[in-house]
C-alpha cells in the first residue's frame, strides 16, 4: 500500500487554514489609479495600479510603460491610522503609492493577512496534524518518500506565500552578493525591459546584483536574479532580455520551490506542509547554494520558440552565455530573427539608465 501525507480530513483542515492565501485569485487584473513618489522629496504623479499573482505593477497611465514593480508581500501601510491609506515596497523603501480605491486596499490587506496566517498561526493545527496515524503515515513518507513529500508540499504553498519565500530567499542571496541594485533610473528601466520580454500581465520580478552572480537564477515568487555582467558588458538589452526569457523558462520547467525545500530539508518542509511556517534557519545558505547550482539545460526547440513568441534575438544572448558556441551553437544559427532589423527593446535612454542600475 503506497504511503500517504494524511487523510482527508487533514487535507480539509490545511486548506482551511489557506485559504485566505488562494483567496487574492478574485483580485487578479485588478486596476485602480494611484499616486507615486519615487522619493519622500520628489512630487507625487499619477501612476496606473495592477495587481498581480505576486508583485503589484506601477505604470505611467499615458504611456502604459511600467514604472516599478513591487512585490505583494514585502508591501506594508506607513501611515496607520491616517486617511487616504499610503503603502511602501518594504520597511526601507523610498517609494510610496497613495490609493483610495477600497478594492485595491482591500486586496492589499488580504495579502498582509494570508502572509501573517501562513506565518503566525502554526498552534491551532499542530495537535491535529501530528497526532495518532497522521504522524506515523507522514514519518513513513519522511523516510520511504523524500522527494514525494517536497513534491507535494510544493504544489499546495499559495502564490502570496510563494513570494514571501522568494523574497526570503533574495535576503539569503543579498548576504553574499550584497543588495540589489537599486539606482531609481535603472529600476525603472528594468522594468519597461520585464514588460517588453513578458507582456503588462505575466511581469516577474527582475533584479540585478552587484556582484557573484555569474549565471541567471530564478527564486520563488517569479523573482529572477540577472548577471552585472550582462547589462554592463553588452551593446544592448537583449542579452539581459534573453537571460530573462530562459530563466523563466526554467523556472516553468522545474517549480522554483523545490530545489529550496530540498535545501531546507524534510523537517522544514514537513512544518511549512503542516503549519504553514517555513523557519528562518531553512533558508540559511540557500543563496550561496544558488549561486553555486548550473544552469538546467533546456531544449534548443523549446528556447527558440520562446524568442520566436516574445519577438527577441537569441543571437546576443547565447554568445553573452557561451562565446565559444559548444552549447549555443545550434540557436545562434536558428535564431529567427538572425540578419533582420531590428526594433529596439527599450529606448536608447532605459537602455542607458539600466546599464548604470548598479551605480548610486
Amino acid at each position: 500500500m503506497s504511503p500517504r501525507f494524511g487523510p482527508d480530513k487533514l487535507a480539509a483542515k490545511q486548506a482551511e487554514t489557506l485559504q485566505p492565501m488562494t483567496a487574492l485569485k478574485k483580485y487578479q487584473r485588478l486596476e485602480c489609479g494611484g499616486l507615486w513618489r519615487e522619493t519622500p522629496q520628489d512630487q507625487r504623479r499619477d501612476v496606473l495600479v495592477h495587481f498581480g499573482d505576486a508583485t503589484l505593477v506601477l505604470s505611467d497611465p499615458r504611456t502604459g510603460t511600467a514604472i516599478s514593480h513591487w512585490s505583494l508581500p514585502a508591501i506594508e501601510r506607513i501611515n496607520r491610522g491616517e486617511e487616504p491609506p499610503v503603502f511602501a515596497p518594504g520597511p526601507d523603501a523610498a517609494e510610496s503609492l497613495e490609493l483610495t480605491d477600497p478594492e485595491m486596499i482591500a486586496a492589499l490587506g488580504m495579502v498582509r493577512q494570508a502572509v501573517q496566517s501562513a506565518t503566525s498561526r502554526p498552534g491551532r493545527l499542530r495537535g491535529v496534524l501530528l497526532a495518532g496515524t497522521a504522524a506515523a503515515v507522514v514519518l513513513a513518507a519522511l523516510v520511504w518518500l523524500p522527494g514525494a513529500l517536497v513534491r507535494h508540499t510544493a504544489s499546495v504553498v499559495p502564490l502570496a506565500q510563494r513570494a514571501e519565500i522568494g523574497q526570503r530567499a533574495l535576503d539569503d542571496l543579498a548576504r553574499v552578493t550584497g543588495a540589489n541594485c537599486r539606482n531609481q533610473l535603472g529600476l525603472q528601466a528594468l522594468a519597461a525591459l520585464s514588460e517588453r520580454v513578458f507582456g503588462p500581465l505575466d511581469t516577474p520580478i527582475l533584479y540585478v546584483m552587484p556582484e557573484g552572480v555569474e549565471q541567471p537564477l530564478n527564486l520563488p515568487g517569479d523573482v529572477i536574479i540577472l548577471p552585472r555582467r550582462l547589462i554592463e558588458q553588452a551593446n544592448g538589452p537583449e542579452a539581459a532580455a534573453g537571460a530573462a526569457l530562459v530563466e523563466r523558462l526554467r523556472a516553468k520547467a522545474r517549480d522554483p520551490i523545490i530545489p529550496l525545500l530540498e535545501h531546507a530539508g524534510l523537517a522544514a518542509t514537513f512544518r511549512l506542509l503542516t503549519t504553514a511556517e517555513l523557519p528562518d534557519s531553512a533558508l540559511n545558505g540557500y543563496g550561496e547554494a544558488a549561486l553555486r547550482t548550473a544552469p538546467a539545460a533546456l531544449p534548443d526547440s523549446t528556447v527558440l520558440a520562446a524568442f520566436e513568441a516574445a519577438q527577441i534575438p537569441v543571437s546576443p544572448y547565447a554568445v553573452a552565455v557561451d562565446p565559444d558556441g559548444t552549447a549555443t551553437g545550434t540557436l545562434v544559427t536558428n535564431d529567427p530573427y538572425k540578419g533582420l532589423s531590428e526594433t529596439p527593446l527599450i529606448s536608447d535612454e532605459a537602455w542607458l539608465a539600466l546599464q548604470g542600475i548598479c551605480s548610486g
